[in-house]
């Protein structure tokens, strides 16, 4: 055994005895593992760019890293938090600090006790170095924890999309032991909390919200992680060995204006979309950046050989709010939010590489914050792509309007694409954007189209 966990004996102020586990690696290896490991996540999930959300995520962490017992403190580490756009209800961390949560974690949440146990239990793992000890147990090669798959099995709550991203582990070695680490991660979590001003049970009433999502009682997820039932049980008992504040941590301020801004988003994919790459992983156009995934152009084939735009237009009419002249060789694609133009060969199941989005989305009434909002979600949604820089005023609808690009290396044509983005206000506060899509060395023949097309914009709003 590398560490001891009973109900009563070893205890300390009344709490149950954690013991770190033996670790034949350097502190130094856990460090650089988390760094290479958290720019791997970070080419691979959605990060949400929502400062606001991000400080209060990272307020509260360094409220609980603050409250680490003094023998599981290591000074190198340096702990970080981001949010990343996935509805799942999880949170994971990285060797020597990085530690990404959910912004489903936070939407579901109750309270902010409920969040801020998850992320004990994350710093928990990260604390008692639990990546670098199981490489120690098994005596594997330490470079194996690499894997994104790995990296999601020590995801506080598993479920089905764990299983999904979790495939290294399920296949592998981590399996004969993280149940015991699991546990201590939960036993040395509801004792940060309890430091930290915070009540434990916040983070046992997690599992009983995962549980009742189930497809079943008492699920087994991965088979390496205990039951969210006995996890609730654990908890409790541990709590019941604290000193709890009685006036803990709870509905603050906070935790109500960031959860309310995360609502009023579009709603985020899950995990096993994110995994599948049906999520902003291909050509601009597939959700847009909206969060929610435009599958109307699948049925096209990309093409290496993509007509340039006619000067010819015909006129496409929206509703009764909304009128423009586009291409006349270039097909259209409505979908909920959003329509979608393109020439043949330059659409296909991940989007657009050729053409125009136009759509809406809602805004804040603030022009220059709702405009910079959307193209943060565009940019979160289609993770090759940068601002090149600031926004240029311009007309749109004969209103004022903005205007920036984005550019980055398609994964589809290989080539440099860029974004030109136009975005005006609406009445009621909503954002008109246009979106126009080309490789960057078609972008001379193509310019004069966008420009064509915003310029004839006619709104009835």
């Amino acid at each position: 055994m590398f560490w001891s966990l009973a109900a009563l004996p070893l205890v300390v102020s009344g709490q149950t005895r954690v013991v770190q586990p033996k670790n034949k690696y350097k502190v130094q290896d856990d460090i650089r593992l988390g760094r290479e490991a958290a720019t791997k996540v970070e080419q691979q999930f959605p990060i949400l760019s929502d400062r606001e959300a991000e400080l209060y995520i990272t307020r509260v962490g360094e409220r609980l890293v603050a409250a680490i017992p003094p023998e599981f403190q290591q000074p190198a580490f340096r702990y970080s938090f981001k949010l990343v756009n996935a509805s799942d209800i999880n949170a994971f961390a990285l060797p020597g600090g990085p530690m990404y949560v959910n912004r489903g974690m936070i939407e579901a949440a109750k309270n902010e006790g409920e969040m801020a146990g998850v992320m004990a239990h994350e710093i928990s793992h990260v604390a008692l170095r639990h990546a670098t000890a199981q490489q120690t147990k098994v005596s594997n090669p330490l470079n194996q924890i690499l894997g994104i798959g790995a990296i999601l099995g020590g995801a506080v709550l598993g479920g089905q999309s764990g299983a999904e991203l979790g495939q290294v582990f399920a296949q592998g070695y981590f399996l004969r032991y993280s149940r015991e680490y699991e546990t201590q991660a939960d036993i040395l979590g509801a004792q940060i909390m309890a430091r930290a001003g915070y009540d434990p049970r916040d983070l046992a009433n997690v599992f009983q919200t995962i549980a009742r999502q189930g497809s079943g009682s008492s699920p087994e997820w991965l088979s390496s992680h205990p039951d969210p039932g006995n996890r609730y049980q654990n908890i409790n008992r541990e709590a019941a060995l604290l000193q709890v504040s009685p006036n803990p941590y709870k509905i603050t301020r906070d935790f109500a204006v960031v959860k309310e801004r995360l609502r009023s988003m579009r709603p985020a994919p899950t995990m096993a979309q994110i995994e599948k790459g049906s999520y902003g992983s291909g050509g601009y156009g597939n959700g847009g950046g909206s969060g929610r995934p435009q599958n109307s152009t699948s049925a096209g084939r990309y093409s290496s050989s993509v007509p340039y735009p006619s000067t010819r237009v015909r006129a496409y009419t929206g509703g009764n709010w909304i009128r423009l002249n586009v291409p006349d060789n270039w097909q259209q694609f409505a979908g909920t939010e959003q329509v979608t133009f393109a020439p043949e060969g330059g659409f296909g199941d991940q989007g657009i590489t050729h053409g125009a989005i136009i759509g809406v989305v809602r805004g804040s009434g603030n022009l220059d914050q709702a405009s910079q909002a959307y193209v943060d979600q565009v940019v979160q949604g289609n993770t090759y792509l940068r601002q090149r820089g600031r926004f240029a005023r311009t007309t749109v609808g004969g209103r004022q309007g903005y205007t920036t690009q984005l550019s980055g290396r398609s994964p589809i044509t290989g080539r440099n694409e860029i974004v030109t983005v136009y975005t005006a206000g609406l009445s009621g506060g909503d954002l008109l954007y246009v979106a126009g899509v080309t490789p960057e060395n078609d972008s001379a023949e193509y310019a004069d189209a966008f420009r064509t097309l915003v310029s004839s914009i006619r709104l009835n709003d």
